[in-house]
């Protein structure tokens, strides 16, 4: 039977939905606030940019971005990301992320946030699948740090499902995706690596999930329960959501029970 335990990385508006037989202790899982700043980046030739200037180069930034998955360009799109992305990604692997996405046809951008350290460029796509709509986060320089993709009009477990598949294929930039862009500032996508890849070496190796199920819900949060198989044992990952179906809150087993026969 899989053993369930108490999230530890769930929002406190989130506790009353946790059955538990015994008090913890929660560490607040609310991101740090969204930097958003004014756009003051050093200009050529000694001036300052401005906003117009910053507006621009955002845009431009974000259409190369488009282009290159909309072209299906893994050298391209790999170029494009941030060194952070980077270091958990590669060529190969962006266009092994790429071929699973819908068609790209056209993209339309309809607003943009310029920022001292980060900016966030707003847009409505068209796909093979249907239109979505898509934030884009770029660093100082352009590159890009995160992405969200709306599915505010999907079923949670659906989301859930395909970050898990994200994250099991190792495919950590579209796994962080699914997460909430202020939640993605906390954590990246080094630091999710680190802790699929840390859970695994207390567990074994990932096997399969085996189950997805929505615990509960309230007006502000949904909780998913995904139980997952390793080859050692079999435990559950919390996963939180808000309204807009983005996940807020991940709580990875910190101390999984390892069954007697499997102890060396």
């Amino acid at each position: 039977m899989p053993r369930l335990h108490p999230p530890r990385w769930i929002p406190a508006a989130l506790l009353p939905l946790c059955i538990c037989s015994a008090a913890v202790t929660v560490p607040s899982l609310q991101a740090s606030p969204a930097r958003a700043q004014a756009a003051t980046p050093p200009a050529q030739g000694g001036g300052q940019t401005t906003a117009a200037l910053a507006e621009q180069s955002a845009r431009q930034a974000a259409d190369r971005i488009f282009s290159a998955v909309s072209q299906r360009d893994a050298n391209g799109y790999y170029a494009l990301l941030a060194p952070d992305a980077q270091r958990v990604s590669s060529p190969a692997m962006a266009a092994q992320a790429l071929e699973g996405l819908p068609r790209l046809l056209k993209w339309t951008i309809v607003s943009i946030e310029p920022g001292t350290d980060s900016s966030s460029v707003t847009a409505q796509v068209q796909t093979s699948a249907g239109p979505r709509e898509v934030l884009l986060i770029l660093d100082g320089q352009g590159r890009m740090t995160g992405y969200h993709v709306n599915s505010s009009d999907q079923k949670a477990v659906d989301v859930v499902e395909r970050f898990m598949m994200a994250l099991t294929k190792g495919q950590y930039v579209s796994a962080s995706s699914y997460l909430s862009p202020r939640l993605q500032e906390e954590v990246t996508q080094p630091v999710l690596q680190k802790k699929w890849l840390n859970l695994q070496l207390r567990v074994g190796n990932f096997v399969k999930v085996r189950k997805l199920w929505r615990a509960e819900k309230n007006s502000l949060m949904k909780l998913v329960i995904v139980t997952i198989e390793f080859n050692r044992l079999t435990d559950n990952l919390f996963v939180t959501l808000d309204t807009s179906n983005r996940i807020v809150g991940l709580d990875f087993p910190v101390d999984p029970i390892v069954p007697a026969s499997a102890q060396p």
